[in-house]
C-alpha cells in the first residue's frame, strides 16, 4: 500500500510539472465553478437566460442601455438560493429600453431605443400610479394641480392619494435602471454572457453522463470479456467490432431518433456509442493482470470470479481507463455541440454552445464574428483541456518512464 501510494504521489506530482495539464485541470475547475453556481452569475437570471429585447438585437460587447422595469407580477415569490441555482427565477418585471423620458402629471413619457435613423420616433406613455399600484380603473385617475397630486382608488377600494413627486422619485429611483452586456446580445436580443454560462452546463453535463453511462457498459463488457476468454470473449468482441464499425455521428444520430430529441435523450444517446473503446481498453488490461501471481493466489484461496474482478482487477486498471475516460470527455463534448449545430441536440430555448454557434454563424460575414465566435472559443477551449488532462495522465502514470 505505501509503495502504491507513493507512486501515485510521484506520478500526481508529475502531472503538475506539466505547464499544459495543470492549465487544462484549472480550466474545467474554473468552468465547473462558474456552471455549478450558474444562474447566481448571470446577469439574466430569467429560465434559461431566455429575456428577449428584439430591440436590442445584436449588440456589441460593452453594449449600454436605459431601461424602464413595469411590475407585472401579482404575487412575489421569494425563491431560495437552490431554486435560483437549478431552475433561475422569473424577475416579474417587463424591461422597456428607451433613450430619453420626461415626466406630465403622474405619466413617464418614454422615447422608444432605435439606432436606425430613418424611422421616425416613438414614444411609450405609463400611468405612475397603475405601474406601482393596482388600481380600480372603473373609478377613473383625479389630478389636483394646487397640491401636485393625485389620487385613486385601489382594487381593494381604498382611496389612496400620493403626491407626483413621490412618483416621479420612486421611478427615478426603482424603474428607471442601467443595462449594461458585457457580451453583447444575440440576435434575439437575449444577453450572450448568461447564455454561455448556462452553456458550460450542459457541456459538462453531457459529458459527465456520457462518460458514466460508456465506463459502466465498457467496463463490464470488457472485464468480462478479458477475464473469462474464450467463447465469451469471441461473442462479446464481435459486438464491440460491429458497434465500432458504424461511424460515430450517424449511431448518435439513429439514437437520438429513436430516443427522440430532447435534454436527456442526447446524453444518452452519446453514451451508447462511447463504450466500444472503454471496453477494448479494459479487455486487453484484463487480459493482462488476470495472469499475474496475485490473482492466482486468489483462485487458490477461493474467492469467487465477482469479488477477483471488483477487489483485485479492477482497482488495478483504474489509471487507463481515467485517461480514456477524459479523452472521451473532450469528445462528448464535442459530439453534443455537432448535434446542436446540426438542430437534433439539445433543443431551444436551452442554451448550448452548438446551438448558439448555429444561430450566429451566418453573422460571420456580417461584422458580428464574435456571436460564433465566442461559443466556439468555449468549445475549443473546453476539447482542449480534457485532451490536455488525458495526455497529462498518461504520462504521468506511464511506469515505464520512471
Amino acid at each position: 500500500m505505501n509503495q502504491y501510494s507513493g507512486l501515485s504521489g510521484t506520478a500526481w506530482k508529475k502531472y503538475f510539472k506539466n505547464p499544459l495539464s495543470a492549465a487544462g485541470l484549472i480550466i474545467i475547475l474554473l468552468v465547473l465553478i462558474v456552471a455549478a453556481l450558474g444562474y447566481h452569475l448571470c446577469p439574466d437570471k430569467s429560465p434559461y437566460a431566455n429575456t428577449q429585447i428584439l430591440e436590442l438585437a445584436g449588440k456589441s460587447p460593452g453594449f449600454k442601455v436605459s431601461m424602464f422595469k413595469i411590475d407585472e407580477s401579482d404575487d412575489k415569490i421569494d425563491e431560495g438560493f437552490l431554486a435560483t441555482l437549478i431552475k433561475g427565477r422569473s424577475s416579474g418585471f417587463t424591461e422597456v429600453p428607451f433613450i430619453s423620458y420626461t415626466f406630465k402629471e403622474d405619466n413617464i413619457i418614454l422615447r422608444e431605443y432605435t439606432e436606425l435613423p430613418d424611422l421616425e420616433e416613438h414614444y411609450r406613455i405609463y400611468s405612475l400610479a397603475s405601474v406601482y399600484y393596482k388600481l380600480d380603473l372603473s373609478r377613473g385617475i383625479r389630478y389636483d394641480n394646487e397640491s401636485d397630486s393625485v389620487s385613486f382608488f385601489l382594487i381593494s377600494g381604498e382611496e389612496v392619494l400620493v403626491s407626483m413627486e413621490t412618483l416621479r422619485e420612486r421611478a427615478t429611483k426603482e424603474s428607471i435602471i442601467k443595462r449594461k452586456y458585457l457580451l453583447g446580445t444575440d440576435r434575439f436580443g437575449r444577453d450572450l454572457l448568461s447564455r454561455l454560462i448556462l452553456g458550460a452546463r450542459i457541456s459538462l453535463l453531457v459529458g459527465l453522463i456520457a462518460v458514466s453511462i460508456s465506463l459502466i457498459i465498457g467496463v463490464l463488457m470488457g472485464a468480462i470479456a478479458g477475464y473469462y476468454r474464450g467463447w465469451i470473449d469471441s461473442i462479446v468482441m464481435w459486438f464491440i467490432n460491429v458497434i465500432w464499425s458504424v461511424p460515430t455521428l450517424l449511431l448518435v444520430i439513429g439514437l437520438t431518433m429513436v430516443l427522440g430529441k430532447g435534454f436527456w435523450q442526447v446524453f444518452v444517446a452519446i453514451g451508447l456509442t462511447m463504450w466500444t473503446e472503454v471496453a477494448r481498453i479494459v479487455r486487453g488490461q484484463v487480459l493482462g493482470v488476470r495472469e499475474k501471481e496475485y490473482i492466482e493466489a486468489a483462485r487458490v484461496l477461493g474467492y469467487g470470479d465477482f469479488r477477483i474482478l471488483i477487489r483485485h482487477i479492477i482497482p488495478n486498471i483504474i489509471a487507463p481507463v481515467i485517461i480514456i475516460s477524459a479523452a472521451n470527455f473532450a469528445s462528448a463534448i464535442l459530439m453534443e455541440a455537432g448535434l446542436s449545430f446540426l438542430g437534433i441536440g439539445v433543443q431551444p430555448p436551452v442554451p448550448s454552445w452548438g446551438g448558439m454557434v448555429k444561430e450566429h454563424y451566418g453573422y460571420i460575414l456580417a461584422n458580428k464574428a464574435y456571436l460564433a465566435f465566442i461559443p466556439g472559443l468555449a468549445i475549443m477551449l473546453m476539447v482542449l483541456a480534457f485532451t490536455s488532462i488525458g495526455n497529462g495522465l498518461r504520462d504521468a502514470f506511464d511506469v515505464r518512464k520512471y
